[in-house]
């Protein structure tokens, strides 16, 4: 018996979703740049079989249950979106199916507990400075734990760095070519945080105004992938308050946090906030893209070393927000890089949000697997857009017993600015 979507039935979210699932023409296209498919073989962990998994789900000839197993292994990653010759929006429908489906069917106590501290902890930067460093001393009671709780530790560094802070307003050097705020981002703030000090820097020496406005919070795309819609919904509201309208754009440099921000119009969708949230998605831009329409006022100096650099590609920047040649550019701005492409740029390196927390063994196959083929470049560093990748790359190169280096493209930009000239 053959059934229909009702997008009524699924609320603001359902003709987003009914939409995406009727022009899909299952061609299979998407199966050959879906990690999991690469790693699973299975029909139902490729894009093509979650679209028919979830257009039975919604239609209501199969039971919630049955899917999610299959949907829970998605990375999000939307390499399938640029394969697709039909456009199907795999976005706007593998998150807010997730949202739907929160509620319908019973977890485990385990994987309850998991997503809780992950949304309790990962969005406020402070708390989540607290868990890691409590992750990483509680490595030595690792047997004490239980199984589903163990990849938190796996995942914590070695040690947190130094807590930073941005001054509000970071005026332009020299003449002023355009003003900007700043999204710091969460766990960004706790991992990484010289990212941010990088961004207003380079920005800074560039003619740009920095704003980091206090009332900011996480991006919301941690709850958003995670089928937690309250409160991505709530994230969204307070950063379309705290961000200034007198601004030239919402500046990220985090590939997710920037993809999260450019989705808030459908976050959103059915509130009294979507008008106002689609004009402010508009405005979100990745720093490597501005600085490429801006254009660089000068290029770094020559320290009289060539350097390889390998690039790779956050999912979320080079396929949810196509951004892909603005950050080589800048790389290739600096004098005596050589840039590196890695084989297969579409495979997401297994990071996306908190799935090395719920799909351990696949995140970390693909981690490794990435990590392999950065090292097969011979390159001397590797240069990237999201904090995530960050972390996943270092650890797994860790654990190859390599010490390459892993920075953002914006670090790499600061240090080539401020790097010692060669001595005669």
């Amino acid at each position: 018996m053959l059934h229909a979507i009702h997008p009524e039935q699924h609320g603001p979210l359902g003709e987003a979703m009914a939409h995406a699932v009727q022009a899909c023409v299952h061609c299979g296209f998407c199966l050959s740049v879906c990690p999991t498919y690469a790693e699973l073989r299975e029909e139902m962990d490729s894009p093509r079989g979650r679209i028919v998994l979830m257009k039975l789900v919604l239609e209501g000839s199969l039971g919630w249950e049955s899917a999610q197993p299959h949907i829970d292994r998605c990375l999000g990653c939307l390499a399938c979106e640029p394969a697709c010759p039909s456009g199907v929006a795999y976005r706007d429908l593998i998150s807010p199916f997730r949202t739907l489906a929160a509620g319908k069917f019973r977890r485990s106590g385990a994987d309850k507990l998991r997503h809780w501290l992950a949304g309790q902890t990962i969005p406020y930067p402070s708390r989540f400075r607290l868990a890691v460093r409590a992750a990483g001393a509680g490595r030595a009671m690792r047997p004490l734990v239980p199984a589903a709780l163990r990849s938190m530790l796996d995942l914590a560094p070695p040690c947190v760095p130094s807590a930073q802070t941005w001054p509000s307003v970071t005026p332009a050097r020299g003449e002023r070519r355009a003003r900007v705020a700043l999204l710091t981002g969460c766990a960004q703030q706790v991992l990484d945080p010289d990212i941010n000090t990088a961004t207003i820097e380079v920005l800074s020496r560039n003619g740009v105004e920095v704003l980091v406005p206090g009332a900011q919070s996480c991006c919301g795309g941690l709850a958003w992938h995670t089928g937690d819609w309250d409160a991505a919904r709530a994230f969204a509201r307070r950063n379309l308050t705290a961000f200034p309208a007198d601004v030239d754009a919402i500046v990220t440099n985090a590939a997710g946090c920037g993809s999260a921000m450019r989705e808030y119009q459908l976050i959103l969708r059915g509130t009294p906030e979507e008008a106002m949230a689609e004009a402010f998605s508009k405005r979100v831009v990745d720093v490597s893209v501005f600085l490429a329409r801006l254009g660089l006022r000068e290029r770094p100096p020559s320290n009289g070393r060539p350097q390889r650099i390998a690039y790779h590609d956050a999912c979320h920047l080079a396929q949810a927000q196509n951004v892909r040649r603005e950050p080589r550019d800048l790389l290739r701005a600096i004098p005596g890089v050589q840039l590196l492409e890695l084989p297969d740029p579409h495979i997401c390196c297994g990071s996306a949000g908190s799935y090395n927390l719920d799909q351990p063994a696949i995140a970390s196959a693909l981690g490794e697997k990435k990590a392999k083929s950065v090292l097969a470049t011979g390159a001397e560093m590797l240069a990237t857009g999201n904090i995530g990748c960050l972390t996943q790359l270092r650890a797994h190169f860790a654990k190859l017993g390599s010490n390459l280096p892993v920075r953002h493209t914006i670090q790499v930009l600061r240090d080539a600015y401020t790097s010692p000239p060669p001595r005669s």
